[in-house]
C-alpha cells in the first residue's frame, strides 16, 4: 500500500462542474478549485456534456489546486474520483475520442425506448437483475439510443474498437494512458445493466438494449487501487488512483452512515437520498430502488434509494428564470419573513417527476395562491418543496421498507439554509445531522483512497473523524405537520394531471 504523501487529491467531477479538492491524513479540507462546464440542449428533453472539455477541466483542475496548495508530486499519495452518476458515453479506443457527446443523467433522451420495455413487460425481470426501474435517467436507454442514432457504432463495436462507461471510467481511462478501463460497484449498479445479485454485468440486458460485452469496463471495490496515472499526462512519476465511487454514494460514505437505519440527503442540483439497509439486497418499496451503497473491504452494503430531479436546482430557477432572487442565501430570510406559506405549493416538476412518482410527465405546478399571495411565500414554497420531496421518500422507506430511520445526515450548498434545515426536520419528526464539510461526496472518494493508500487501517477510523455541524431538532407538532404534508400531496397530484 502507499503510504507516501500528505494529501489525497479528489476529483468531484459534478453536474455542473469538475473539482479538485486536497484532503490531509486527518480528512480535513485544504484546498478546493472549480472549473465549470458547458450544458448542451440540443433537443427538447436532452442533456450533454464534452468529454474532451471534462478531462481537460480535470487536469487543469488539478494543477491548479496543486499550485494553489502549494503542493510537490512527491507530497501527493494519489487520486480519487467521485462523479456525476448516469452519465454515460462511448469512446473510440484508437482514437481516444467520444462518439458523441455524454448523455446526462437529467437527459430524457431514452424515454420512448424505456416506455416500448415497460409495454413489453420487461419491468420485473429489470427490477429483479438490478434493482432498478426502468426510466431513462438511467444509463442503459441512453447508450443504447447512443448507439442506434450513431452511424458505424454496431461495426465499430463488433471489432472491439468502442468502450462505454460513466464519467468515473472516462476520466480513469484517460488519466491512465488508455491502459485501464475500470469503474466501481457503485457506478456499475445504476447503469440498468449490472446484476446487484451475481455481481456482474448483466449479458441478458446488454443484448436487450443492444450492446456488446467488450465495450464494458471491469469492476472494482472503491477502496483498492485501480490504477496508475500515465507519467507526462500529469505528473513525471505514476501517481495510485482508488476511490472510484458515484457522488451520492460517496456523500454516504463521507458521511460515515456505516450502520443500517443510517441515511444522508444530497442536497444538489437534484437529491440522492439513501438509506443503509445492511449486506443483503431487501427489495425496495415500489418508487423506490435498490442500489449498492458501497464497496470496501471485500464486502457490499446495499441502500434503498430514491432520486429527486429538482432541488437546489430550484433555487436557481428562482433566481435565474424568474428573477425573484439575486442570491440564494435570500430564501432563508424571505421564507422567515411570513408565518407560513400561506396554502401555497410548489412542486418542481421541469422535467418530470422521480422517485416515489417516476412520473417523466408531470410538469412544474404552483397552486394555492390568492391575491394576498406575495413573493416571500412563493420562495419559502420553493425551498419547502425541496424538504417535502426529502420526506416522502423517508417516510416510504420507514413505512413500507420497515426499516427504521436513525439519524438523517445532509450535505450540499442548500444545508446552510437554517429555515430548510428546521423544516426538514420538523417534517420527519427526527434529527437532521449537516456536515460540517460541504464537499462530502468528495470526502467519500478520498477515504476509500485513503485506505487503499494506507492512510486509515479501517472504516472504524474513518467515524472519529467526522464534524458535525448544528443539529436540527423537530420544533412544531405532528398534527401541524400532517396537514402540511396532505396540502404538498393535493399540489402533486395536480402536477401529476395530463
Amino acid at each position: 500500500m502507499e503510504k507516501d504523501g500528505k494529501y489525497i487529491l479528489a476529483i468531484d467531477q459534478s453536474t455542473s462542474a469538475t473539482k479538485a479538492i486536497l484532503f490531509d491524513k486527518c480528512g480535513r479540507l485544504k484546498q478546493r478549485t472549480t472549473i465549470p462546464h458547458r450544458q448542451f440542449y440540443p433537443h427538447a428533453g436532452f442533456v450533454e456534456h464534452d468529454p474532451v472539455e471534462i478531462f481537460n477541466n480535470t487536469c487543469e483542475a488539478m494543477r491548479q489546486v496543486m499550485t494553489e496548495q502549494k503542493v510537490t508530486e512527491d507530497e501527493l499519495a494519489g487520486i480519487a474520483i467521485t462523479n456525476q452518476r448516469e452519465t454515460a458515453l462511448i469512446w473510440d479506443k484508437n482514437t481516444g475520442l467520444p462518439v458523441a457527446n455524454a448523455a446526462v443523467w437529467q437527459c430524457q433522451r431514452g424515454a420512448q425506448l424505456c416506455l416500448e420495455l415497460k409495454t413489453k413487460g420487461y419491468e420485473d425481470l429489470i427490477r429483479s437483475k438490478t434493482g432498478l426501474l426502468i426510466d431513462p435517467y438511467f444509463s442503459a436507454s441512453k447508450l443504447s439510443w447512443i448507439m442506434q442514432n450513431t452511424p458505424g457504432l454496431k461495426e465499430q463495436a463488433k471489432k472491439g474498437e468502442l468502450l462505454l462507461g460513466t464519467m468515473d471510467s472516462w476520466l480513469l481511462w484517460k488519466l491512465t494512458g488508455g491502459k485501464v478501463h475500470a469503474t466501481d460497484y457503485s457506478n456499475a449498479c445504476r447503469t440498468m445493466l449490472f446484476n446487484i445479485h451475481t455481481l456482474d454485468w448483466d449479458n441478458e440486458l446488454i443484448e436487450l438494449f443492444g450492446l456488446y460485452r467488450n465495450m464494458f469496463p471491469e469492476v472494482r471495490f472503491s477502496d483498492e487501487v485501480a490504477g496508475h496515472t500515465e507519467p507526462g499526462i500529469l505528473f513525471h512519476t505514476q501517481k495510485p488512483i482508488a476511490g472510484l465511487i458515484g457522488d451520492s454514494h460517496g456523500a454516504l460514505f463521507g458521511q460515515t452512515c456505516f450502520k443500517t437505519g443510517m441515511a444522508k440527503a444530497t442536497y444538489g442540483t437534484g437529491s440522492s437520498i439513501m438509506m443503509n439497509i445492511g449486506t443483503k439486497a431487501l427489495d425496495a418499496p415500489q418508487g423506490l430502488v435498490t442500489s449498492i451503497g458501497y464497496s470496501c473491504g471485500k464486502q457490499i452494503h446495499y441502500v434503498f434509494e430514491g432520486n429527486i430531479h429538482c432541488t437546489g436546482d430550484t433555487l436557481n430557477w428562482l433566481k435565474n428564470e424568474v428573477g425573484l432572487i439575486s442570491h440564494a442565501s435570500e430564501t432563508e430570510s424571505l421564507a422567515n419573513s411570513v408565518p407560513d406559506n400561506n396554502n401555497v405549493y410548489f412542486v418542481p416538476a421541469f422535467v418530470g417527476l422521480g422517485a416515489p412518482y417516476w412520473d417523466n410527465q408531470a410538469r412544474a405546478c404552483l397552486s394555492g395562491m390568492g391575491r394576498n399571495t406575495t413573493k416571500a411565500h412563493i420562495v419559502r414554497a420553493a425551498l419547502e418543496s425541496i424538504a417535502f420531496q426529502v420526506n416522502d421518500l423517508i417516510s416510504l422507506m420507514e413505512e413500507k421498507g420497515g426499516i427504521q430511520l436513525q439519524e438523517l445526515r445532509v450535505d450540499g450548498g442548500p444545508t446552510r439554509n437554517k429555515f430548510l434545515m428546521q423544516f426538514q426536520s420538523d417534517l420527519l419528526q427526527q434529527e437532521v445531522s449537516p456536515s460540517e464539510i460541504e464537499e462530502a461526496s468528495a470526502l467519500g472518494s478520498a477515504y476509500m483512497a485513503g485506505l487503499a493508500f494506507g492512510f486509515w487501517g479501517n472504516p472504524d477510523e474513518l467515524e472519529q473523524l467526522r464534524v458535525a455541524g448544528k443539529t436540527y431538532q423537530p420544533k412544531q407538532n405532528k398534527d401541524e405537520i400532517a396537514g402540511l404534508v396532505t396540502g404538498w400531496q393535493k399540489a402533486v397530484e395536480r402536477a401529476r394531471l395530463h
